[in-house]
């Protein structure tokens, strides 16, 4: 076996069967059998490998993930089985079997009678997969008509209902827009099911939530397809939350297969250096060898960021902050008035990361925006450097923006399309007039080698970059005015693990030689068990919860902040053989 997860050309993994060998109901007949699949692209370069000789089994009502990074052909693999491949993409090699029947070359009419029916589909994103100009309830209905299925509406009402969402009846007449993620979500789930498949395919489909409602979706999922034994190939780059939903998780890496097995053994003995990283990098199952570490009483310091010190000063104060919008009622002219942020109040030491946490819609994202100037406050005051930013004016706020820069949750969305790499870095450096051409061109190359991507990459544009070097750009831009503060709003959460691990790693660096301070926002307490040295935890716009990482994790005081620990995925693991 290579030691090097770059090897992966020939694998020989004598795990890579042994599922199909041992696995209770192995006798029974194979519900979905992938054999040595082989997927290739036409590119603009020429033909491109997608998959190779990949191989897989699920059996009747069985839970299989398939996890890996980006591009690692999971979805791919996944898509083939229902004829969804790209216009440019093919099945070149192997065979795709469903229920006995080989489906590898079967024409678009069968292939038609099998979606649906037979094999459902949950996409990732609920908001570009729902049509926003059709009501839910017309796009159940479409599904079910779609399939020869009665579809009045006591049955759209009926599948709703079955997936969870409250007051079916009334959510059917309301559009894709009104619902909140987690609800959109279900209703794709109501979708997916709504014909009863044998076989449902999971394409990440908790990624954008957060952990609570995430829990509440897979739950619900499970408990549905428990009742109609439906088999579902999950698709997720988690391995914490494959190991913790799945009988079976398949590791894919560069299109192939490399390690295969029941999901509790595969964590606790990973066999193949790929996974092993995945294991190593996922934040979920590091919060668990972090417990176990603290179990066995190892400093955690060992483990997790340096505590805190308490001599520092503290560079950012946020005291008694509110922000209250005017929010239109039904009458004309009417407004109610909505609080985002309730009298929240914390300090940030200098040289420290502090985490603001909660589920959407808690207000954390608005407290970012109200410290960056992005939304005014109602009340309270923004000390930094004890100085409040809302006397500020002038030169004197266009100096605050250049000590404090933010970092966004969505890379590609927060880069300019229209710029290549090296304008994009170089903008805030012609905006604040720093420099000359000569000058800011030698410091774009040392920001770029600060977040180790090649100089080369100047000239390319941000279509042309993966996720994690968008990332990276993003970050080299926050960097390039030597800030002070750097506010993190969900800047890993779209993200695959081994990336965001090395995002992560790359902050903390950072931190440690430019003395960084970090204000980090997000919903995913796996990754402030990394990453913070203290947490707020935020709920309906109050804070109820602060204290150091390692108090708030090992001894929360409320319920809320208990429930947000419980619902890490894998957090419940054990990580060692019993």
């Amino acid at each position: 076996m290579s030691s090097n997860p770059e090897s992966s050309e020939n694998i020989s993994n004598p795990r890579l069967d042994d599922v199909q060998i041992t696995e209770p109901g192995a006798e029974d007949k194979p519900l979905l059998e992938i054999r040595d699949l082989e997927i290739t692209f036409n590119t603009a370069t020429g033909k491109s490998k997608g998959v190779r000789n990949a191989s897989l089994t699920v059996m009747p009502g069985q839970t299989v993930a398939i996890v890996g990074e980006s591009g690692s052909g999971k979805s791919t693999t996944a898509l083939a089985a229902i004829g969804l491949l790209a216009n440019n993409g093919s099945v070149t090699g192997g065979k795709i079997i469903f229920d006995g029947e080989d489906i590898t070359e079967a024409n678009e009419k069968r292939i038609t009678q099998l979606r649906g029916n037979s094999i459902g589909m949950v996409p990732q994103d609920p908001m570009s997969n729902l049509n926003p100009v059709w009501k839910i309830g017309f796009q159940v209905k479409e599904t079910l008509k779609a399939n020869g299925l009665p579809a009045t509406d006591a049955d759209v009402t009926r599948v709703l209902t079955q997936a969870g969402l409250p007051d079916a009846a009334r959510r059917a007449k309301q559009y894709p827009h009104e619902f909140s993620g987690g609800m959109r979500q279900r209703a794709l789930i109501a979708i997916g099911l709504s014909c009863q498949p044998r076989l449902l395919i999971a394409d990440e489909p908790t990624s954008a939530l957060d952990v609570t409602v995430q829990r509440q979706i897979l739950d619900h999922l499970e408990k549905m397809t428990q009742e109609l034994n439906t088999a579902v190939l999950l698709i997720t780059h988690d391995l914490g939350l494959a190991a913790e939903r799945a009988e079976k998780v398949v590791v894919m890496y560069r299109g192939q297969v490399v390690e295969s097995g029941p999901a509790l053994e595969l964590l606790r003995n990973p066999q193949h250096p790929y996974t092993k990283r995945l294991v190593e990098s996922a934040p979920s199952l590091a919060s668990r060898r972090i417990q176990v570490a603290h179990e066995a009483g190892i400093e955690a310091k060992e483990v997790l960021a340096a505590d805190v010190d308490p001599q520092a000063p503290d560079l950012l104060q946020v005291r008694d902050l509110t922000k209250v919008y005017k929010l239109r009622s039904g009458g004309l002219g009417r407004s109610v008035d909505f609080t985002a942020v309730d009298q929240v109040s914390f300090s940030i030491a200098k040289g420290t990361t502090t985490a603001v946490v909660g589920e959407s819609g808690s207000g954390k994202s608005t407290v970012a925006k109200m410290i960056l100037g992005l939304e005014k406050p109602t009340s309270g005051s923004i000390l930094f450097d004890n100085v409040d930013s809302a006397g500020l004016k002038g030169s004197d706020w266009f100096k605050f923006r250049r000590r404090v820069q933010p970092i966004f949750q969505d890379p590609y969305g927060s880069l300019d399309p229209m710029f290549n790499i090296y304008r994009t870095i170089e903008e805030p450096l012609r905006v604040h007039r720093i420099g000359d051409k000569k000058s800011r061109e030698k410091k774009v190359r040392e920001l770029l080698d600060a977040v180790s991507l090649p100089a080369s990459m100047m000239r390319r544009f941000p279509n042309e970059l993966s996720g994690g070097q968008r990332q990276r750009v993003a970050i080299a831009r926050a960097l390039a005015l030597d800030p002070e503060v750097v506010i993190c709003d969900e800047a890993v959460s779209a993200l695959d693990v081994l990336v965001q691990a090395q995002v992560l790693n790359l902050l903390a660096n950072l931190q440690s030689e430019l003395g960084l301070t970090y204000l980090f926002i997000t919903h995913d307490l796996a990754v402030v068990r990394q990453i913070a040295d203290n947490v707020c935890v935020m709920e309906s716009g109050k804070l109820v919860e602060t204290g150091t990482t390692n108090s708030v994790f090992d001894n929360p005081q409320t319920e809320y902040t208990e429930k947000l620990l419980a619902a890490i995925p894998g957090r419940d693991l054990e990580l060692h053989s019993a």
